[in-house]
């Protein structure tokens, strides 16, 4: 089942603009490579969900897959055929808002070109333009 928050203050929520690049989330914590969006947009959390299904079916529990990003926002949208006014649409699916340089999936224990090719794979079913990172040491 895709992602989505347990309760919510507000039902709808207004589009907003995404500006500016990320300064949290921007770099490798958890996992040894990470996959970085390089452009801004919305993830639904149908879209997370088969990246991770993606992911998962090539690593075959090996090593271990972090999600870094959360559908928290409800995108709503109108019934087809519907004349105008009447209000704001109903919720349709929940989207995760990702700036430039935010870290969108993570992997530690593969190898690196393992790591690669899984998140070439993941990398076709996202709507945003990504690169591959490493872990930098501190």
């Amino acid at each position: 089942m895709a992602m989505m928050p347990k309760r919510v203050k507000f039902r709808k929520a207004q589009r907003g603009r995404i500006r500016g690049k990320a300064t949290q989330g921007n770099r490798v914590v958890f996992g040894d490579y990470g996959l970085q969006a390089v452009q801004g947009g919305w993830i639904s959390a149908q879209t997370i969900e088969a990246g991770r299904i993606a992911a998962q079916q090539y690593l075959r529990n090996e090593g271990r897959l972090y999600i870094r990003i959360f559908p928290h926002k409800p995108i709503t949208a109108k019934p087809l055929e519907t004349r105008m006014g009447k209000g704001k649409g109903e919720p349709e699916y929940w989207a995760a808002v990702v700036k430039p340089g935010t870290v969108l999936f993570e992997i530690g224990g593969v190898t690196e070109e393992a790591a690669k090719l899984c998140f070439s794979r993941l990398a076709h079913k996202l709507p945003v333009k990504v690169r591959f990172i490493r872990r930098q040491p501190m």
